[in-house]
């Protein structure tokens, strides 16, 4: 059973840096790319970044880019989020995804319950 743990949100001003990280279970880590994905209050799921199982390739939306790193720990099984220069409108549930092959194409898979992010002056 896949199980994603997101942690590291808190409330923080514009900005200043956060780095939220994933702890996955009950699949193989190593095999699968992985995303982060945000939800603004009363909006939809939105992409933030993905990475391939190698860590050779990244993603990222164009909101995030220069200021938002993607990376992963397979022999720890986590995924990280390096968050720079945050902005009030990056305040979002933040979440992990599991995506179903191993390159940043693949498709959604499952995620976890989420990590707050609030950025407020």
């Amino acid at each position: 059973q896949v199980q994603l743990v997101e942690s590291g949100g808190g409330v923080v001003q514009p900005g200043d840096s956060l780095r939220l990280s994933c702890a996955a279970s009950g699949f193989a880590f190593g095999l699968y790319a992985m995303s982060w994905y945000r939800q603004r209050p009363g909006e939809g799921l939105e992409w933030v970044s993905s990475i391939n199982k190698f860590q050779t390739t990244t993603t990222y939306a164009d909101s995030v880019k220069d200021r938002f790193t993607i990376s992963r720990d397979n022999a720890e099984d986590t995924l990280y989020l390096q968050m720079n220069d945050l902005k009030p409108e990056d305040t979002a549930v933040y979440y992990c995804v599991k995506l179903t092959g191993w390159s940043t194409v693949s498709n959604f898979d499952s995620r976890g319950l989420g990590t707050q992010v609030t950025v407020s002056s």
